[in-house]
């Protein structure tokens, strides 16, 4: 893979009768996800590593910086096979296949798509906390800077709800404008 995020094609002699290659997110060493994709290259498995570019301030320069858009992973695309993942998990930097006990979870190829559809197109974006339904989150900044609750979905959007257990009622309050982070 080149330093630009590209994806670099993967051997052909890894391919089983025809059978679909699938993404897989691989947790790497701290600060080791470069080296590790380009060890992962050399095997002749697919990577993929987001870059994004960075001003770093020292106290004596600033420079412009190339790092992984998610920290500590990169990605596959490799059969399901355990061969596949053994290959993955023999690679120094590599600590784990993201999913399953191990075995990872494939990623829908639509979501690789969109993360290089995003980068390609040079349109600022934002690092934002990854919330469920369901999940308890807080408020960060504004009037209502710390109150938690649950975050709910309604037709109208994002709504947080408060919870009072003791009379077991809740209150709810429609979430646009505020900045949230999980609890």
């Amino acid at each position: 893979m080149s330093s630009t995020g590209q994806i670099v094609d993967q051997s052909p002699d890894l391919a089983y009768l025809g059978e679909p290659l699938q993404w897989y997110a691989v947790r790497t060493r701290p600060r080791h996800e470069k080296r590790t994709a380009s060890e992962l290259e050399q095997k002749g498995i697919t990577t993929f590593l987001p870059l994004v570019v960075e001003t770093h301030r020292w106290s004596d320069r600033r420079k412009k910086v190339e790092v992984p858009l998610f920290s500590g992973y990169i990605f596959v695309n490799i059969l399901a096979h355990a061969e596949s993942r053994v290959s993955v998990l023999r690679t120094a930097g590599v600590l784990h296949l993201v999913g399953n006990q191990g075995h990872g979870a494939p990623i829908p190829d639509s979501q690789i798509e969109q993360i290089r559809t995003l980068l390609e197109s040079k349109i600022p974006f934002a690092s934002h906390p990854f919330l469920k339904v369901g999940q308890r989150i807080r408020i960060r900044g504004g009037c209502l800077e710390g109150m938690e609750g649950i975050l709910s979905a309604q037709k109208g959007g994002e709504r947080l709800v408060i919870l009072v257990d003791g009379i077991q009622r809740a209150l709810s309050i429609c979430l646009d404008g505020y900045d949230v982070e999980p609890v």
